[in-house]
């Protein structure tokens, strides 16, 4: 396997386990939030779908000054509605990743627009893995305080 299907490999494991956390959340409790400065479930889901988008911009050093979410003034509906928009994006997301040699991920530096900080960009798609990951805990741990069962999601 190259770096690039690894990388992937972690990607879609990491999305086929928030998918099946995202799944457990009743429809009525999209909207539930643990406190008031906290996104609420579907507001982490689309974060986390939502960023893909971004996610290929600064990968492929393109300019984030004039950002605009293809997600702008779209209503949450439901989650398969969610995963069908966002899936161009994450295809698009994925290829990207896919066309970078080992040297290309070992070489590259990108410049993450948040913060200006530097990382080669292999680093920095692990990293993007990390992310997800950490809402998927906050997502358990929201399943947790609303009692409601936890997928099963270390098969």
């Amino acid at each position: 396997m190259t770096q690039s299907e690894i990388i992937i490999l972690n990607f879609t494991e990491i999305r086929r386990r928030s998918i099946k956390l995202w799944k457990g959340l009743p429809d009525d409790y999209y909207n539930w939030k643990p406190d008031e400065k906290a996104m609420s479930a579907s507001e982490m889901i689309r974060h986390v779908l939502e960023a893909d988008y971004g996610w290929d911009i600064i990968i492929n050093q393109g300019n984030m000054a004039n950002y605009k979410t293809p997600w702008e003034n779209r209503p949450f509906i439901s989650l398969a509605d969610e995963l069908e928009f966002a899936e161009p994006y994450r295809n698009t997301f994925l290829e990207s990743v896919r066309q970078f040699s080992d040297t290309e991920l070992n070489e590259t530096e990108i410049v993450h627009p948040g913060n200006g900080d530097k990382k080669i960009l292999a680093k920095y798609l692990l990293r993007i893995g990390y992310h997800e990951s950490v809402h998927a805990g906050q997502f358990l741990s929201y399943l947790r305080a609303m009692n409601i069962d936890r997928p099963k999601i270390w098969d």
